[in-house]
């Protein structure tokens, strides 16, 4: 299947930020356009490969574990009448090596059930999006973080 490239920056728990790109297919069946680097980081795959920017580095198979974050840029055609529905939460994720990101997370859960511990609980899929000011997403793995402070 085709790949799309989608510009980014890789953060591994050895630290030191890395700028490239990643590959997403450019459908999947569970909705409709091209997959997205949550969905591409969330399949059950060990790793995924990541083209550093710096010249003749070639391509990089990264190991998903040791992925702290993937920053990409926040999609053009978000799906404005699925996410009028959602709820903002506002909060700060603490990340293993101390730095914290600070943001906002997209909760589509039912209203009982929308809490940002639960938006934290909710799957089993090793990493979840933080939307920041600065147009991009954060795509964390959860074993990275060592405490999240909701700010709402």
């Amino acid at each position: 299947m085709p790949r799309v490239a989608v510009p980014a920056t890789l953060l591994l728990a050895g630290g030191g930020h890395r700028e490239g790109e990643v590959y997403v297919m450019e459908r999947v069946p569970q909705h409709t356009g091209p997959e997205t680097p949550l969905d591409m980081l969330n399949r059950p795959e060990a790793f995924f490969p990541f083209r550093p920017k710096k010249d003749g580095e070639g391509v990089l198979l990264v190991a998903k574990a040791r992925t702290v974050t993937l920053t990409v840029p926040r999609p053009q055609a978000e799906d404005s009448v699925r996410l009028s529905a959602a709820k903002k939460a506002t909060l700060e994720i603490t990340l293993a090596d101390g730095s914290t990101l600070s943001g906002w997370a997209t909760l589509e859960l039912p209203q009982h059930h929308s809490r940002v511990l639960d938006y934290l609980n909710a799957v089993a899929e090793p990493f979840f999006t933080i939307a920041t000011s600065d147009g991009v997403l954060h795509l964390v793995n959860r074993a990275h973080v060592l405490y999240a402070r909701p700010e709402d």
